[in-house]
């Protein structure tokens, strides 16, 4: 027979870490784009793989972001605040998911 009760607290304990991950880590990239320091990543080479951006769109991509950076309205002391705080969230997230870890591999317990 289940639990109910221990269920929904299982469940709702999985909701709300999710939120936290989820939420934090897409904080931290919106103050990360906004302190001025778009992450462009570059697509990875692989054999026998379809490129998903040529060199050319590449280089259009990240004259594109250096472009928006200096747009930004944002003073200096703002932009390093930003900053800040998107990793102040990345630290946050990755606390969450560790955590999370912590709490599932039972070797970690004694």
């Amino acid at each position: 027979m289940i639990d109910w009760v221990a269920f929904f607290i299982v469940f709702l304990a999985a909701i709300v870490s999710t939120v936290v991950v989820v939420s934090t880590y897409s904080l931290g990239l919106r103050l990360l784009s906004a302190s001025g320091r778009v992450p462009v990543v570059e697509p990875a080479e692989f054999t026998d793989a379809i490129t998903v951006m040529s060199a050319k769109e590449i280089k259009t991509a990240t004259k594109r972001a250096r472009k928006a950076a200096k747009k930004n309205p944002l003073t200096a002391g703002q932009k390093q605040a930003a900053f800040i705080g998107a990793w102040a969230c990345f630290v946050v997230c990755a606390c969450a998911v560790l955590f999370g870890i912590y709490l599932i591999v039972p070797a970690l317990h004694s």
